[in-house]
């Protein structure tokens, strides 16, 4: 393929990490051969017997892995995906790029499958640290807070904007009749709902006999013994 270029493997001055050989390289379903893998510091490098390969660029690399599903592929290999665009994908997509979504980043799939499958992990782990000396930007920079900070000086000066808080009866006097009228009838539904929690079930408490003490009958019967004894209690 076009992509395909002759350059010098990368060494120790690079960061080598992992030099896999026999491995072959597919990019999007299209074998590239039999070459050896380079995962440096630097960048990650494939070259075939011949001295030709293709080198890629950490930050371009959105996602490594360890693919050992045989239904998507049948044999057990390195998988990464690349922003990018190789070989004739890359030349087809010159004219049409006018017309793409300028949303829509090119991708390129990558697998690297080596003769002795028991190296994958190290593969795997080697990238995964020199993958970590090359952060994203845009993840550095969403850690940045944008919103406005609060000027501690210049509130204390009385320059800021202090929120306005009131007391229950300042706050009452700010209602509306509309306002007050909706504040009576909640306070009416709460205070029903704390009486009603004194009789719920038919059991009676003092507060509860307390409230019936304005003349209404109340039933003081002992409540049955055995009524409750299956009855979880939560603590």
């Amino acid at each position: 393929m076009s992509f395909l270029k002759s350059f010098p493997p990368p060494g120790s001055a690079e960061g080598l990490r992992q030099q896999q050989p026999e491995t072959e390289a597919v990019l999007n379903g299209k074998g590239l051969g039999t070459g050896t893998l380079y995962i440096a510091e630097s960048r990650l490098s494939w070259l075939d017997g011949s001295g030709l390969g293709f080198s890629l660029e950490y930050p371009t690399i959105s996602l490594h892995a360890v693919s050992r599903d045989l239904n998507a592929y049948p044999r057990e290999h390195l998988y990464v995906m690349v922003n990018a665009k190789f070989g004739e994908e890359s030349k087809d997509s010159v004219g049409e790029e006018e017309d793409s979504d300028d949303d829509v980043e090119p991708i390129a799939e990558f697998r690297f499958v080596p003769s002795d499958k028991s190296a994958l992990e190290a593969m795997f782990t080697a990238m995964c640290e020199c993958q970590a000396l090359h952060p994203d930007p845009e993840d550095e920079d969403s850690d940045d807070y944008d919103g406005e900070e609060y000027d501690v000086e210049a509130n204390e000066q009385g320059q800021g904007d202090i929120p306005t808080f009131y007391t229950y009866e300042e706050g009452l006097s700010h209602l509306t009749a509309e306002g007050q009228a909706t504040l009576e009838r909640l306070e009416g539904m709460l205070s029903q709902s704390v009486s009603s929690q004194y009789n719920m079930a038919g059991v009676r408490t003092e507060d509860s006999i307390r409230d019936y003490e304005d003349g209404m009958e109340v039933d003081t019967t002992p409540t049955v013994a055995g009524q409750f004894e299956d009855a979880d209690v939560d603590h």
